[in-house]
């Protein structure tokens, strides 16, 4: 919703039109994830993470495959990676790897990084982009 209350409302519109069971995925930041920023940014954090590549936006509609349509749309653009990074960082259930485990939490956000962009790869070969 924060990332693009366009697509927010697009996804629910769909969902609620397709003639059997539907889910909605989304990241909805908690008091878990400790953000720096405060719980009462949460709806930028949603933006900052869609922004950086660490989630992305994308709709399932089954309806469209008999119309001859792909049915997976990816909503995200190319995100700036170069963000990513800080993204983790802003969070306390990442920044905390540097204290518990100094020596491995650069490996592991770098992996977490890596992993995002093949996550993207997926999303835009599946969209056909």
């Amino acid at each position: 919703m924060g990332a693009s209350p366009a697509q927010y409302l697009n996804a629910i519109k769909e969902a609620e039109a397709y003639y059997g069971p539907s889910l909605i995925i989304a990241y909805a930041p908690c008091i878990n994830h400790g953000l720096k920023a405060g719980m009462g940014l949460s709806q930028k954090e949603e933006k900052l993470a869609v922004d950086c590549g660490y989630w992305h936006l994308y709709r399932y509609n089954p309806d469209l495959e008999a119309l001859g349509k792909n049915p997976f749309s990816l909503d995200s653009k190319e995100p700036d990676w170069t963000k990513f990074q800080d993204f983790l960082k802003g969070e306390v259930r990442f920044a905390s790897l540097y204290k518990l485990f100094p020596d491995k939490a650069q490996e592991l956000l770098t992996l977490t990084e890596e992993f995002a962009k093949v996550r993207y790869g997926t999303y835009a070969r599946l969209a056909g982009k």
